[in-house]
């Protein structure tokens, strides 16, 4: 079931879709539903997909397609379904566009050892073409231990928010409730092990009700002065 701020943002992308096939900017969605940030259409857009409403085109930055519409949606024609979702008529495809997405920017990261982090109320804009499906957040990378994964001190890691990863894979990693840190996960032995990317550090190694994935790493945004 959708939320009132979910469904009209659905309704608004299908109008616009229908009548220009192009998908409306993150700025304009959010004047339209009246929200305070681009991070809150983030959120529904995101919610919206994993819902199976909407797909982002890949490679796309602004291309929006509407996959189907609630039941007790107004648009015409439309037959009832199994899972009582109407499909809707096969949709136009928009032409590419560029647009920014603000992410919570959640503070500074360590690549060394573990620091605070998950902090902070700033947000980071963000190119939307970075980004796939999910809810995503930034973190400020801290420390060398990962350049020799092209990740470095002052980088802003773009990071999917999940709670599960697989073996080999860039996370964040929560510490005893209490510190995070940018590693590859490793687990062997009935342990999880916290790689570096850096010949100088040594792997951290730690029982697995100590750690927490709190997301994985999507993209890297690096600025020069």
């Amino acid at each position: 079931m959708l939320t009132a701020k979910q469904r009209e943002l659905l309704h608004f992308i299908t109008v616009r879709l229908e009548e220009s096939g192009i998908s409306p900017s993150f700025e304009e969605m959010k004047e339209a539903l009246d929200l305070k940030s681009k991070s809150g259409v983030h959120r529904l857009i995101s919610a919206l997909e994993e819902r199976g409403f909407i797909r982002r085109l890949a490679n796309r930055a602004r291309a929006l397609e509407v996959i189907r519409q609630p039941e007790d949606s107004v648009a015409a024609p439309r037959t009832r379904s199994a899972d009582n979702v109407v499909p809707l008529r096969p949709p136009v495809r928009p032409e590419p566009a560029n647009d920014v997405v603000e992410l919570p920017l959640h503070g500074r990261i360590a690549a060394g050892m573990p620091i605070e982090a998950l902090e902070g109320q700033s947000t980071l804009p963000v190119p939307a073409a970075l980004l796939g499906p999910g809810e995503h957040y930034a973190l400020e990378v801290s420390g060398d231990s990962m350049i020799e994964a092209g990740i470095f001190d002052g980088d802003f890691a773009l990071v999917k928010r999940t709670d599960v990863a697989r073996d080999g894979e860039i996370v964040v990693a929560l510490v005893r409730d209490e510190e995070a840190t940018l590693k590859y996960l490793r687990r062997e032995n009935g342990m999880v092990r916290l790689d570096p990317a850096n010949g100088a550090y040594e792997p951290q190694v730690y029982r697995p009700n100590e750690v927490k994935v709190q997301g994985k790493l999507a993209g890297l945004l690096r600025r020069y002065h």
